[in-house]
C-alpha cells in the first residue's frame, strides 16, 4: 500500500489556494490601478493646460480689455466646473 500523503499535501494546497485567491488577484489590481492613476493624472493635467490655452486665448481679444479683463477667468472657471461636474456624474 502507498502511504497516506494527504496530510503533507494540504499546507501545499493551501499555500497554493491562498496565492490563487489573494496574492494574484492583488497583483492584477496593482497594475489596474497604477494604469488607472497614470491616466487620470495625464487627463488632468490636459484640462488644465487647455484651461490655460482659454484663458490666454480669451485674454488676447480686445474686446475683454478694461473693464471686461476679468471675463476670461470667469469665462474659464465655468467651463472647468462644467468639466468637472460632467466628470463626476460620470463616475457615480
Amino acid at each position: 500500500m502507498a502511504p497516506d500523503r494527504t496530510s503533507g499535501d494540504l499546507p501545499d494546497l493551501l499555500r497554493r489556494y491562498v496565492r490563487q485567491e489573494t496574492v494574484d488577484p492583488l497583483r492584477s489590481l496593482r497594475r489596474f490601478l497604477g494604469l488607472g492613476i497614470a491616466g487620470s493624472f495625464m487627463m488632468g493635467t490636459g484640462v488644465v493646460l487647455l484651461g490655460v490655452g482659454a484663458l490666454r486665448l480669451l485674454q488676447d481679444w480686445s474686446v475683454l480689455d478694461g473693464s471686461w479683463s476679468w471675463a476670461p477667468y470667469l469665462a474659464v472657471a465655468v467651463a472647468l466646473a462644467m468639466i468637472a461636474v460632467l466628470a463626476g456624474k460620470r463616475i457615480s
